[in-house]
């Protein structure tokens, strides 16, 4: 109970100050209306008013709720308009760049780590590259598709995903690489052993709860690189689409109810990966 009452309390005052933040927010509306009506409104009339709005400025956390509801458990998987489908779509884009991303980013720290050269030439163009907006590069990275003769949508937005995810990866498995110390490497050439030995008994096994630890941020930004990619490439599909056209429609409380959807996945997504990491540090012979 100790730790959940913090949890608990935080939650609360979030919603709290969510509540607050939709009364001062909606209320200009109500006093609008109320005006053109010719009558006037209590403070009470105007706080049941806010919380009811079919287009609020800011939801109220329980319209949220049950648009959430709504669109998860309201109609079939397959319908368009089922917040199931729409993430099932985002998480595809998701888990391809996820994967590509993993890829680049411990074939690159490999690299760094072996080939002095690649640190000095690779490196510094990597950091370079998490500077640039990715909601500027990602209509780039779709025109380019579609030059490329690239009609699958998934594509743009897999590698969009890749972008955000490989350089957490990248960054934390070239210190996990680098971590042993020169004791235990020094041990292991008076044994005479390989480079690959090196790398396989002593490099990779100490890298592993830096790779883990990457992975939960990079999973989070790939999903977050499949949402921007969902927007310029005109799709229809995925929650970034759906985002965009509740904002397009005016239907805030269709953009509000996808972006907590996207934000439940990702934490599903984060826990997911700590129960592989469970897994794989039994598995080793590590703490769990």
């Amino acid at each position: 109970m100790k730790r959940v009452w913090p949890v608990f309390s935080v939650i609360g005052l979030i919603v709290c100050l969510w509540y607050a933040a939709a009364v001062w927010m909606n209320a200009p509306w109500v006093y609008d209306q109320a005006a053109r009506a010719g009558v006037e409104v209590s403070f009470r009339q105007m706080v049941g008013e806010t919380m009811g709005q079919a287009r609020p400025v800011l939801p109220a956390p329980h319209q949220v709720a049950a648009e959430l509801w709504k669109g998860v458990t309201g109609q079939a998987v397959t319908s368009k308009r089922s917040l199931v489908y729409h993430g099932w779509v985002t998480l595809q884009a998701t888990f391809y760049g996820f994967v590509l991303g993993i890829g680049l980013g411990v074939a690159l720290a490999v690299s760094i780590v072996r080939f002095r050269v690649m640190e000095v030439s690779v490196m510094p163009w990597a950091v370079i590259s998490q500077t640039i907006p990715i909601v500027a590069l990602a209509p780039m990275i779709v025109v380019l598709s579609n030059s490329a003769g690239i009609a699958d949508r998934m594509v743009p937005k897999a590698i969009i995903s890749a972008y955000l995810g490989f350089f957490p990866v990248l960054v934390s498995m070239v210190k996990g690489l680098r971590s042993p110390d020169q004791m235990q490497m020094d041990q292991l050439r008076t044994w005479h052993a390989s480079e690959a030995q090196m790398f396989f008994k002593l490099r990779l096994p100490a890298s592993l709860p830096f790779f883990f630890a990457s992975l939960k941020v990079a999973i989070a930004a790939s999903l977050v690189g499949a949402i921007v990619g969902e927007l310029p490439t005109g799709a229809i599909e995925g929650l970034g689409a759906r985002m965009l056209i509740g904002s397009q429609f005016g239907e805030p409380l269709i953009m509000w109810a996808a972006l907590f959807a996207a934000a439940i996945l990702a934490g599903g997504l984060i826990v997911l990966v700590g129960w592989v990491e469970r897994v794989a540090t039994r598995q080793t012979g590590g703490a769990a």
